[in-house]
């Protein structure tokens, strides 16, 4: 038994440091594009880690299988990734200027390449 609490410790650690990293991120990168995928990356493993980590704890210790926590799981991996794909949508579509050292602009379309409005 002292083996599952130890493993399950080890994952909820493992989450506290993703979302650690997370917290980090969000202070230390440059724009709005680094700083949503810091937030939206490490931040979901995070919670999902913790979560997990909970859950297996009430399941293998305790013998209680919470509905409630496999909500919460599913609901972190679906609205997560969701919810940082809008922020970095409409913070492109607003006009937010990507980082000076940024290599690369998929979204970027050139004047040729523009469908015409006729």
């Amino acid at each position: 038994m002292i083996i599952i609490e130890y493993a399950v410790v080890g994952i909820v650690l493992f989450g506290a440091i993703f979302c650690a990293l997370g917290a980090f991120g969000l202070v230390r990168l440059p724009d709005v594009y680094l700083r949503s995928h810091a937030a939206t990356k490490s931040a979901t493993l995070g919670v999902l880690c913790v979560l997990l980590g909970a859950f297996l704890y009430f399941w293998l210790v305790l013998d209680h299988i919470s509905i409630k926590l496999l909500l919460g799981i599913v609901f972190v991996f679906i609205t997560s990734p969701v919810a940082g794909h809008l922020n970095g949508r409409a913070a492109y579509r607003s006009g937010v200027a990507l980082w000076r050292n940024s290599v690369r602009d998929d979204l970027h379309k050139k004047k040729s390449e523009a469908p015409s409005t006729e």
